[in-house]
């Protein structure tokens, strides 16, 4: 229990480290949320006006997806991070101190979660600006963003894993593209599911991207009984599917990542 609260209180100071960075090199934060208003503007405005979701206005259909696609996003920061670290020594800096070797997971993890809750914060006020509502109470929204983030946060230890592998922020950057923009485009994020074709349809409804999209949409009050999610477990209990994708990424990717940085310090 002692090593836990240790590695804790490292992963704090880690953490702070990171986001120090982030406060002397402002452009990381300015380009992270630029990219996600430019998306909202983009959808909202021009395709917009070509999309028509029976009983809800476009935008609030889209904000939900919006989200699940910049959060998601902004974990690859986890693993850019780490292979920059790598790649200029600084992880070798930190094996040298006496702290828990899952302290700098931790510290990254966290450090890139709080990123995710400022652009988060920013996509909401631009949110509001092109007519995006919450029509929930103020608990159900605060559950729809804590969902959002746990699923990042999940996600973000994935990233870890590629980003002591190969410690490219070059390649981090386009492998984590090459994955997650189709992940996120096959899935209910931007348009329904109901009109893709038979294989594709079926991987929409049983991709994690969606469940967390419906859920978001759901808590945040941004459905309609007129377009009802399909008829699969998933979408139909998307707040539950959302939370057990979110807990088996963990449990999977959390003692990877820790072994793959053991790995990478004792090269």
């Amino acid at each position: 229990m002692n090593g836990f609260v240790e590695a804790l209180a490292d992963g704090a100071v880690v953490a702070k480290r990171n986001l120090i960075k982030v406060k002397r090199v402002p452009d990381l934060i300015v380009f992270s949320t630029l990219s996600p208003i430019m998306f909202v503007l983009l959808f909202a405005y021009v395709f917009g006006s070509a999309i028509e979701i029976p009983g809800i206005n476009y935008r609030e259909f889209l904000m939900a997806g919006i989200f699940a696609q910049t959060v998601l996003f902004g974990a690859t920061i986890t693993g850019t991070g780490l292979a920059e670290d790598m790649q200029k020594g600084i992880i070798d800096r930190f094996r040298s101190l006496p702290i828990a070797r899952s302290a700098v997971l931790i510290g990254r993890t966290t450090s890139d979660l709080v990123n995710n809750v400022i652009v988060i914060v920013v996509m909401s006020v631009t949110g509001l600006i092109v007519g995006w509502r919450i029509h929930s109470s103020f608990l159900e929204a605060l559950a729809g963003f804590g969902l959002l983030l746990l699923f990042a946060y999940a996600v973000s230890w994935g990233m870890a894993v590629v980003g002591l592998a190969v410690r490219s922020p070059e390649v981090v950057n386009n492998a984590s593209f090459i994955v997650i923009f189709p992940l996120t485009f096959i899935a209910n994020t931007f348009v329904g599911t109901t009109n893709l074709p038979g294989p594709l349809k079926a991987f929409a409804e049983w991709n994690p991207i969606s469940a967390v999209t419906q859920a978001a949409r759901e808590l945040f009050g941004n459905t309609s009984p007129q377009f009802p999610p399909p008829d699969v477990w998933p979408l139909k209990h998307s707040v539950v599917a959302s939370v057990v994708w979110s807990v088996v990424i963990l449990a999977l990717f959390v003692p990877l990542a820790i072994r793959q940085y053991r790995k990478a310090v004792a090269r």
